[in-house]
């Protein structure tokens, strides 16, 4: 079976034998899965048509009464050079085949060639037309850095630069018919993304979440596909599956990185053939649905190590956006903790507390191994325990203090300097012991707690040198 498309354009068929466009448009339905067509008989209606807008391919005939396909050939690369244009010609000629790709014709065909043949270079045109145009937009969108549809962002808490670009690629390709890879630590959000980009893609459909970590074969393949009455014991009643559920909308598959072989075979033929059958059942069902996926596993290692299929992993990296860890974007914080604040209070029935000064300081010293959902599971825990108008640090204190002590050290440390190395004459202990007190409550905005911690002091110690100094 020929791998088929989708695309967001109609397809034009010209040629004076109605007979013939009927069946070429069969050809292409049954073929190539290709329904959003239109057909022409008569050659002089050919740019009025392109005119309307909305055509991104034309396959053309030479040989027409009023307008020869070669004249309009010229006229289309003129006037919409954009459009791809496929000649479908009876004429088996090389010379004929030339001149039409100088004119600027993507291919020749000849109408006695196999259907694999024909439909094979009209998808080939599709992608073709499909990567022009999305990286035209993308580089317009990388370049202006606007947004057509911020809206479709807004549960995304960020004043990230690298986020900001993000969302920029991901409104870009939206509306491609190729799968979206989304890779990132666990934490960062990417279902967020891939519900922002079911938003920008225009479809109709529902967006379909499905979790397949922990999925056995079977499993997979009955979630995914769904199956007929007396498919297996216990098959009492036909089941869709998740496919069809998401017909028309967006089908997200989270955690793709744990897929056994088996599964990944079966997700291959899914986008490749872009059908698939229920269990049970011996006919075909085609999906038309966008594919979106997820992993926080380095698929590229795993390809390498041969637990990943390198033909699925290249199918599905199309389009693909990397999620920074938030320990990569700290200037997000604060407005994380405050956005948490007010969701966390609003969930709880409580008014919004005051975050103590320092808070966001302090968070931005912690390295959030569980990102933005470790971040919100502090808060929601901060809050929930709050009485006073001013929010307690204790609890964010002792979050971090346990899970650096669960973690334990994740890395060599970095080789120390002396930063005393350039000094004529070394200040004396306590002259160095002042400076250190100092610079630390300069950085926790005098909070005497957030001080202590990062001078590696308990608060009374610090205070009591505090006591000393004055």
């Amino acid at each position: 079976m020929i791998e088929n498309v989708y695309p967001g354009f109609g397809i034009l068929l010209v040629d004076d034998e109605p007979d013939w466009l009927g069946s070429l448009a069969l050809t292409l339905e049954t073929y190539g899965g290709i329904n959003n067509i239109k057909t022409c008989c008569d050659s002089r209606q050919v740019l009025s048509l392109l005119e309307e807008g909305g055509i991104g391919l034309v396959l053309l005939d030479l040989t027409m009464p009023h307008l020869s396909g070669e004249e309009v050939l010229k006229q289309i690369a003129e006037q919409h050079p954009e459009i791809a244009v496929i000649v479908v010609s009876g004429l088996n000629q090389v010379e004929t085949a030339v001149s039409c790709m100088k004119l600027g014709a993507f291919d020749y065909c000849v109408k006695t060639d196999e259907a694999d043949r024909i439909v094979g270079s009209v998808l080939r045109a599709i992608r073709m037309v499909e990567m022009r145009s999305e990286f035209q937009e993308v580089s317009s969108r990388l370049i202006s850095r606007e947004l057509s549809h911020p809206e479709a962002f807004s549960s995304i808490v960020t004043a990230d630069r690298s986020m900001l670009d993000i969302f920029s690629y991901v409104e870009a390709v939206a509306k491609s018919p190729q799968p979206l890879l989304i890779t990132g630590e666990s934490g960062v959000g990417k279902e967020l993304i891939a519900q922002a980009a079911h938003r920008l893609s225009g479809c109709r459909g529902k967006l379909i979440t499905v979790n397949v970590a922990g999925l056995d074969d079977t499993v997979f393949a009955d979630t995914l596909f769904g199956h007929v009455r007396g498919a297996f014991t216990g098959a009492d009643q036909a089941r869709r599956g998740m496919v069809e559920e998401a017909a028309d909308g967006t089908l997200f598959l989270d955690e793709i990185g744990d897929l056994s072989i088996p599964s990944q075979v079966k997700l291959l033929r899914l986008l490749q053939e872009r059908e698939y059958f229920p269990l049970g059942c011996d006919l075909p069902k085609r999906l038309r649905a966008r594919v979106i996926v997820a992993t926080h596993q380095n698929l590229s290692a795993k390809e390498s190590a041969g637990s990943f299929r390198r033909d699925l992993y290249y199918r599905l990296r199309t389009h693909r956006v990397q999620i920074p860890p938030l320990r990569e974007r700290r200037g997000d914080i604060p407005l994380l903790l405050d956005h948490f604040l007010g969701e966390a209070a609003e969930t709880l029935g409580k008014k919004k507390p005051t975050p103590p000064k320092g808070l966001a300081q302090f968070l931005c010293t912690y390295s959030f191994p569980g990102n933005v959902r470790e971040l919100k599971a502090m808060v929601y825990d901060a809050v929930s325990v709050h009485r006073d108008r001013m929010l307690s640090m204790d609890s964010f204190v002792k979050a971090v203090e346990s899970a650096q002590a669960e973690s334990g050290p994740t890395q060599a440390a970095a080789p120390k300097q002396n930063p005393f190395s350039g000094f004529d004459e070394l200040p004396t202990f306590s002259d160095a012991a002042a400076f250190l007190v100092q610079e630390a409550l300069d950085r926790a905005n005098g909070n005497q707690t957030l001080a202590a911690r990062l001078l590696g002091i308990s608060q009374p110690a610090l205070s009591k040198r505090l006591k000393m100094r004055h």
